[in-house]
């Protein structure tokens, strides 16, 4: 999965009026746990590596922490990702991770749709990782609208337009099965380090505004 299929599923894409503060809360829709699909059970997972772009040996690293259902990490991940992408990470001097802080915004997307990124990173790789869930926020604000059921299928057909096995995808964000390692990175964010909104980045473990020049500034008096 490569710029072009980013491009292929970028035409799907809903459009977003975005801030650029925090999110904070919010409520959302419920889950289905039927599909017209033949994927047996599978045991949740608790553990998982973050998906990372950029070299582990990275002069910096930048660490974020999104709910795909909040619009102001949409900004950040469509607007700020690339730049730091562009500028650092292909250029080998970043390395990005990205942590699941499911607030929730929405039920729905925050929990089931982050299910199913985890999904992608499992099945594929990191880079097809992050290019999917560059599809979920270009697509944020259609799961948004109608019921589950809908939503669960919308998430399905970007699966299969990516080249992915869309059942799978789709019945791990049915049956949440990654919600124990959500959950857990929840806990981490919240709990241990005191993170109230998405998104939240560090650079090199220093807590910055989720800012290309607030970032670009860190990262250059970082590395």
């Amino acid at each position: 999965m490569r710029q072009t299929r980013r491009a292929y599923l970028a035409a799907a894409a809903g459009a977003l009026t975005l801030g650029t503060a925090g999110c904070l809360g919010g409520s959302g829709g419920g889950a289905v746990d039927s599909l017209d699909c033949d994927v047996p059970q599978r045991e949740t997972i608790d553990s998982l590596p973050a998906p990372a772009i950029g070299p582990d040996d990275a002069a910096v690293v930048v660490d974020g922490w999104e709910d795909f259902a909040c619009p102001h990490c949409a900004t950040f991940s469509l607007d700020v990702l690339p730049k730091i992408q562009s500028t650092y990470v292909d250029e080998g001097i970043v390395q990005y991770r990205h942590h699941d802080l499911p607030i929730p915004v929405d039920e729905w997307l925050s929990w089931k749709g982050a299910s199913g990124a985890r999904q992608v990173q499992t099945e594929a790789d990191d880079e097809t990782f992050f290019e999917f869930a560059h599809t979920l926020y270009e697509n944020q604000s259609r799961f948004r609208q109608g019921d589950a059921e809908e939503k669960l299928s919308t998430l399905q057909t970007f699966a299969n337009d990516a080249g992915l096995d869309g059942c799978s995808i789709a019945a791990a964000a049915s049956r949440e099965r990654y919600r124990p390692l959500l959950e857990a990175e929840r806990s981490d964010a919240v709990d241990e380090r005191g993170f109230r909104g998405t998104p939240t980045v560090l650079v090199d473990g220093q807590q910055v505004n989720a800012t290309w020049d607030a970032i670009e500034s860190a990262i250059e008096n970082a590395r």
